[in-house]
């Protein structure tokens, strides 16, 4: 039986981008992708927001693992061995989806990582006072001093996603290691006092919460707001090494799974042995409980926060800067955005794009403090942006025409499809910490929609010219 039209464009499709990535150097190995993992995944911040919760963190962590970060998981695992493609969801959703809904997913992919990357700044100027003491404070108000480090970083991303991940796997490895030294040293203050029952209280506890809306909005946080991320090694599918990019990137998912498990269970422990939950740092939770509990390490782990924190500007940018390439191998971008330098075989064009608007938000965040608010607004809306690339990912197995996904990966899809939903309503329509819940969420439907519009309309008149290109390769193709 011959292949039907839908599926000669299916395999059309994905050979043109393997030969794409053909050009592309192979630098990933097993090791560098559960860094990645880690590194992407994990924010210590999450700790200050389960820890606000008490005890009972756990009860909240357990399910929204089984919930969404279990099944993301395993969707992302079987879409990679389906279409181990770089570009990761951009290639899933456009080859089971159609081109648009492709264009948006890689459009909002983009948005949320130069949004991330151009905080580090921020979240840098921060630590000032943890690792350098507080005659440093002023550097967290000094709106030229945040400005200007903010820069000076976005210029090293820069070269860094120019290199390669020749030198990027090493950085992103070199942050994993960081973050896990930090988790380790936690636990090394604060197991004694879990041992000796010298904790400010119970650091975790079995105990169901109440079914409110309020324990839904968390759940939704600690489900899609900490475990989201799974996807991002398969944007370097066509750079792994070996001849089986698929199994690489599973094993990658299921090893690094429990590590990151247990450092947001543990590590929210360690944060409640020397806190308690209404005077927790939501910001730098483990650099506030080494402060208590280890006065002489605090500085030091700030240091070494402020290089994790480096890394995973880096492996951000490295991400970001892969969507334009690859919209650019489908025409939909000019050329200059998928033109590989000679020597790194990395997309100039877009990494020098990039680092132009990464700087442009990082001068917005320091203008005043309306706008640095206004700032903060759209990175919450750029999250809500990448929901909508996952609810497309988890749709695909549950409504995609093509090959039907077995019955694990659609009850997985099923499973995360409505945590990712329910983390998009309660943050369009806020439940807490809003004076105008009305008003905050008509301008967050305002932002959302509105890039959506921009990025449809941007589409439409793309289209056209992949069109045109489409009819003029195919007048030249000789009879």
């Amino acid at each position: 039986m011959g292949l039907s039209a839908d599926d000669e464009q299916f395999l059309a499709g994905e050979r043109a981008v393997a030969a794409h990535s053909a050009e592309l150097k192979k630098e990933l190995r097993l090791l560098d992708l559960v860094g990645i993992q880690v590194l992407t995944i994990v924010a210590f911040t999450w700790l200050g927001v389960a820890g606000k919760l008490g005890a009972g963190h756990v009860m909240f962590w357990i399910p929204a693992m089984l919930l969404f970060y279990v099944p993301s998981g395993i969707v992302v695992a079987y879409l990679s061995k389906e279409m181990p493609l770089e570009g990761g969801i951009y290639q899933w959703v456009k080859l089971r989806f159609g081109p648009m809904p492709g264009f948006l997913t890689a459009m909002n992919l983009w948005l949320y990582n130069v949004l991330q990357s151009s905080t580090i700044g921020l979240q840098i100027a921060a630590l000032a006072p943890y690792a350098l003491g507080p005659g440093a404070r002023w550097i967290t108000t000094n709106k030229g001093a945040n400005l200007g480090l903010g820069v000076a970083i976005l210029c090293g991303l820069m070269l860094v996603g120019w290199r390669g991940l020749a030198i990027g796997k090493w950085v992103s490895n070199a942050g994993g290691v960081l973050l896990l030294m930090l988790f380790a040293v936690l636990v090394a203050v604060a197991l004694p006092l879990w041992i000796g029952g010298g904790a400010v209280g119970p650091p975790a506890a079995l105990t169901m919460p109440a079914i409110s809306l309020l324990s839904l909005n968390l759940l939704a946080k600690m489900g899609f707001g900490a475990f989201c991320g799974a996807d991002a090694v398969a944007v370097f599918s066509g750079e792994c090494r070996g001849g089986d990019a698929a199994r690489t990137i599973r094993r990658s998912v299921w090893i690094s799974a429990p590590i990151i498990a247990t450092i947001f269970i543990v590590g929210t422990a360690g944060v409640l042995t020397f806190s308690r939950p209404e005077s927790i740092d939501v910001l730098l939770p483990q650099i506030q409980a080494l402060s208590l509990g280890a006065p002489g390490l605090a500085g030091p782990g700030a240091l070494v926060y402020g290089l994790y924190l480096l890394a995973g500007g880096s492996l951000f940018f490295s991400v970001l800067i892969r969507f334009p390439m690859v919209a650019g191998w489908d025409h939909l971008l000019p050329e200059w955005f998928s033109r590989l330098d000679p020597k790194f075989k990395t997309p100039r064009g877009s990494v020098l794009f990039a680092g132009a608007v990464a700087i442009a938000f990082s001068v917005l965040a320091n203008l005043g403090a309306g706008n640095q608010e206004a700032y903060q607004f759209l990175v919450s809306a750029a999250l809500v942006c990448y929901a909508g690339a996952y609810l497309a990912m988890f749709a695909i197995p549950l409504w995609a025409l093509g090959e039907q996904a077995p019955v694990r990966v659609r009850v997985a899809a099923a499973s995360g499809f409505p945590m990712t939903l329910m983390f998009v309503v309660l943050s369009v329509f806020p439940i807490v910490e809003e004076q105008n819940p009305g008003w905050f969420t008509l301008k967050m439907v305002g932002v959302v929609g509105t890039v959506q519009l921009a990025g449809a309309a941007y589409y439409r008149r793309a289209a056209g010219v992949v069109k045109a290109i489409t009819q003029k390769e195919e007048v030249a193709e000789p009879k």
